[in-house]
Parts: structure tokens; sequence; C-alpha cells
């Protein structure tokens, strides 16, 4: 199921110098924002916690994952370079299959490996909390990537409202809302985030482990699997 070239050239999109230096920014800047802060506040848990969870999953996980779910696939569907592709004799499943694993790894590279090390730089990993939020920002990274590769087959649009929802849902109405934070990535994710800090470590999500953790994998087997309708129906010139 897994094609090698197609991931190939898909990492080659996705790393090119502009969208590389995008997925580049956030990360920096979660890691000098953190060495600055241990630097002026020290040891601080509470601190900690509101920077990983207040930025870094509600904010830059998200945002990473437009530029990585979209990237894999959006751009070839808007220029018409994915009829050379589709015209291969590789299954539709199997494109997308590859194009979400590529969109997977790059999400988690660029945002769960950064609130690891920021974690540590924050408080040393006291209470869990670094291991923890890296769970968190890792399991959303596989939800986001699902979810923004299906935008990409379905809108031309798929940056703008992949952006809107990552800056607006995630990061403002996912985060205050009471009603929307059980429709948040942020939220399911945060639910094993809290059972890994255990208790005391100030991580809470407003779902229970088992509602994220159901809620998530939906999300991210229900969005492949749009992905790959959607790539079905899209045909060439030899498929009529």
């Amino acid at each position: 199921m897994f094609n090698p070239t197609v991931a190939r050239l898909t990492y080659r999109a996705l790393l090119g110098r502009r969208r590389a230096l995008i997925l580049c920014a956030l990360p920096l800047l979660l890691l000098a924002v953190s060495v600055l802060v241990r630097t002026m506040v020290g040891q601080d848990d509470d601190v900690a916690v509101s920077l990983l969870g207040g930025f870094a999953l509600a904010a830059m996980v998200p945002l990473i994952g437009v530029v990585a779910g979209t990237g894999a696939i959006a751009p070839e569907i808007d220029d018409g370079s994915v009829v050379y592709l589709l015209a291969k004799p590789l299954k539709r499943s199997s494109i997308v299959l590859t194009k979400l694993l590529v969109a997977i790894g790059v999400t988690v590279a660029f945002s769960a490996v950064p609130v690891f090390v920021a974690g540590f730089v924050l408080n040393g990993d006291s209470q869990r909390i670094a291991v923890a939020y890296t769970v968190a920002a890792a399991v959303a990274s596989v939800a986001y990537s699902a979810l923004f590769l299906l935008l990409g087959t379905v809108s031309r649009h798929a940056v703008v409202i992949g952006l809107v929802y990552a800056l607006i849902w995630e990061a403002l109405v996912g985060s205050v809302v009471p009603g929307a934070k059980t429709l948040s990535v942020q939220q399911w994710s945060l639910a094993l985030a809290e059972k890994v800090a255990g208790d005391g470590a100030g991580v809470a999500s407003d779902v229970g482990l088992p509602t994220g953790v159901t809620l998530l994998a939906l999300a991210t087997v229900g969005g492949a699997w749009a992905a790959a309708a959607r790539m079905r129906s899209l045909t060439v010139a030899g498929d009529e």
C-alpha cells in the first residue's frame, strides 16, 4: 500500500524552500520563547502548561498540520498535475495512504519533537509535563494530517479554510467555549496528555479519555477513508 515514489515526491513538495521555512518558523519561535521564559521565571509547571497548551498545542500543531496536510495533495489537484499521478497503475487508496503517512511524519517531526524539547527547557519534565504534551502533539498531528489531507482533496481553498479552523476554532473557540471544546482535536489530545501527566500536573481536558481516543480514531480513519473516496471519484481522460 505504501508507495516509495509517491512518498519521495510528496516529501520533496512539502520540504521545498518556502514550505520548509513556514514549517520551521513556529517551532523555532516556541523554542526561543521557552528559553526566554525559563531564563526569566525559572522552572514553573504552571508556566510550562500555559505555554505548551496555550501556544504549542492550540496554535502551532494545527497550523503545521494545515501546511503538511493540505500541502501533501492540494497543490497537485489545484495545478492539475495530479492527473499524471492518477494515470499511473496505482490504487487511489495507496496514493492517499502514502501521502497521509508522509504528512503525519512531517507534522510529528515539526510539532511533537519541538514540544518535547521545549517542555524539557521549561521545567525538565517535572510532573511529566513534557512527555504528556509530546504525546498530545503526536496524536493531534495524526488527526490533523488526515483531516487537512481530506480538506485538500475537496476544496481549492483548503489552506484558507484550514487556517481559519486552526486560528479561530482550535486556538480560540475550542479553547474557551464550553460546548465547542467537545469538537476540538486539541481537547481530544489533551485527554491523553492529562492521563500521561497524572493528577496534580495542571494538565486538564474537557473531554474524557475514552471519548478523546474514540474521536481521534474516528477523525483519522474517517478523514483517510473520505480522502481516498474523493480521489477515486477523480478521473483522467483514459478513465472515461
